[in-house]
């Protein structure tokens, strides 16, 4: 207790990281606050806030959003457009020379356009979510102040919905200037973390209150809940390291090798490289079953067995197929994020090699295998995760709270809360002071050594 106090007063001593806190803190404040203020023409007392579950299309939004999406907030639609933005940007990078191009050989400049063109498609995205949303919300009974005209709430809810978003936008690439962290992931990780207390609340007042297990119980739910934690941080941070050689160069009449002679340098393979995104295309296509039927009719999908299975989580059928989809999506997103012949081709300029193998192709079929291998472990690792709340269901745990229990919402809070408390570190260590623990290393995403290449 007395090292957690001492850390702490090193923060706070430190004048440039307590001011990059309170202003991280402050602009995440405003963007909570701004969730609570309803849109114009939005009858707050006919919003049924409970009308989508975390296991729906909807509930998943309002999931990221911290409950604005059900509140019909001015951030309704929170950072979501910016996030679809960035997704399509990337995969455009895989397959589209210019975007290729833009993001790994165009430099500062070819960021600048990429960044250009991903507020424009924000825009665009947040235009055609904005009509839909709105679209639901008419189609409420009792959401709408009476008299309202539909053709002005259109108008003003989709400027209104579009200022929002590029507002939460900004916010975040303030903190990423001015903050600690990255300020999408944070906003985010807010927006998720909003909505624990009350799920805790309710958790704990349902095993008290005689629906089962007691204290006991919920004690035995935390602690399968920080299991589950330390698994995921496991999944977060493990890392493959192979290790690299420079080949010694002439300086004048002495040999010199870079780097410095003695010292080892590597290249991390992450064991997890495709991050959260195969949980959110798998879950993707386990919501579009559902949703054409809600689409063609409201009845469809209580009376088909098949469709009511897809959207039960709990169910057998959804979880073997979300486990195989997640599983699936991981080798296809690490196989378009790790180009293991920009690897191959990095060493080689950099005039290095790994040990035992030859320079050029088979430096680049030795790290596709390996990354073959140490996908499937990770793969399965991040499929277990991602159907871990349908077992905390199972075990009794109410919905809001199971959710917390892997999915989207564990990894991307594991993930940021990693990020920033690497960034803490470094600011300590670089002031001379001991980081967060005595021992071992807070990794996060970036990983020292020869970092990923062609990625994000």
């Amino acid at each position: 207790m007395k090292k957690i106090i001492e850390t702490f007063r090193n923060i706070w001593g430190i004048k440039e990281l307590r001011d990059k806190l309170l202003f991280t803190i402050g602009m995440l404040m405003i963007f909570r606050l701004g969730s609570f203020v309803v849109l114009p023409g939005v009858n707050p007392k006919g919003i049924d806030s409970g009308s989508t579950t975390a296991t729906d299309l909807l509930g998943l939004i309002n999931n990221f959003t911290g409950g604005a999406f059900n509140q019909a907030s001015i951030f309704a639609l929170g950072i979501m457009p910016y996030i679809t933005a960035s997704i399509i940007i990337q995969l455009l990078g895989f397959a589209v020379p210019y975007f290729q191009r833009l993001q790994t050989r165009e430099g500062e400049s070819g960021r600048k356009k990429l960044n250009q063109i991903m507020r424009i498609l924000t825009v665009a995205i947040t235009l055609v979510q904005g009509g839909g949303y709105l679209t639901y919300l008419i189609s409420k009974e009792g959401a709408l102040l009476p008299g309202i005209s539909h053709g002005l709430f259109y108008l003003v809810g989709i400027i209104v919905l579009t200022a929002g978003t590029i507002f939460a936008m900004w916010l975040g690439e303030r903190i990423n200037e001015r903050g600690i962290g990255n300020g999408t992931s944070l906003i985010i990780m807010t927006g998720i973390m909003s909505r624990l207390p009350n799920a805790l609340i309710a958790e704990f007042q349902a095993k008290i209150g005689g629906q089962g297990g007691g204290l006991v119980g919920f004690v035995f739910e935390i602690v399968f809940l920080l299991a589950v934690i330390m698994g995921v941080i496991m999944l977060v941070q493990g890392v493959r390291r192979i290790p690299v050689q420079f080949a010694k160069r002439m300086v004048g009449r002495d040999s010199a090798t870079m780097p410095a002679a003695g010292n080892r340098d590597y290249i991390p393979l992450k064991v997890n490289t495709a991050g959260v995104m195969p949980i959110i295309f798998a879950q993707a296509l386990m919501f579009l079953p559902a949703t054409i039927a809600q689409f063609a009719g409201g009845e469809s999908v209580a009376a088909s067995p098949i469709l009511r299975a897809l959207q039960d989580f709990t169910s057998v059928p959804y979880n073997v197929i979300y486990f195989i989809l997640v599983l699936v999506f991981t080798y296809v997103y690490t196989a378009l994020v790790v180009n293991p012949q920009n690897y191959a081709e990095y060493l080689q300029r950099q005039n290095a090699f790994i040990p035992g193998i030859k320079p050029g192709e088979s430096t680049e079929h030795y790290i596709d295998n390996i990354t073959t291998r140490i996908t499937l472990p990770g793969g399965i690792f991040l499929a277990l995760v991602s159907i871990m709340p349908a077992f905390a269901k199972v075990l009794g745990i109410n919905n809001a709270f199971a959710a917390f229990f892997g999915g989207t919402s564990l990894l991307i809070f594991v993930g940021v809360i990693l990020d920033t408390l690497q960034q803490i570190e470094s600011h300590l260590l670089m002031q001379k002071y001991d980081g967060l623990i005595k021992a071992g290393k807070i990794q996060g995403r970036s990983q020292s050594g020869l970092q990923q290449i062609g990625g994000f």
